[in-house]
């Protein structure tokens, strides 16, 4: 896959994420505490797309919000993937690229692959 298509599958992925869904109101509380986690240093951007922890923690809440959040983009994922003919896992590769690259903020954490976590 080229480059520029590697993004542009990253770029759609990422646009189906800020759609509205039938259950928005739930994902958008589960956006929210991931959000304040992440502006935490609790949780950051992994190298396969998913969310993972930076610092352990036993909060039934955001471990609740990082699952349903992972299990959305891991469906997002294949859908991307049928629609560009990719494998799930390039295009969520795909997704993080983006997400470092355009949206991650200062101060937030993210896991290239092979890496470790590295402070933006």
């Amino acid at each position: 896959m080229q480059g520029r298509d590697f993004f542009n599958v990253g770029a759609a992925v990422l646009l189906a994420l800020s759609a509205a869904t039938p259950v928005a109101a739930q994902a958008a509380n589960a956006k929210a505490v991931v959000d304040a986690a992440k502006a935490s240093g609790i949780v950051g951007e992994q190298a396969d797309g998913f969310l993972g922890y930076v610092k352990p923690t036993t909060d039934p809440a955001l471990r609740a919000a990082v699952e349903e959040i992972n299990a959305g983009r891991a469906e997002l994922y294949r859908q991307a993937a049928a629609k560009n003919g990719v494998s799930p896992a390039a295009a969520g590769a795909s997704a993080f690229t983006t997400v470092v690259q355009s949206r991650l903020k200062p101060g937030e954490y993210f896991k290239p692959a092979g890496g470790d976590w590295t402070r933006k």
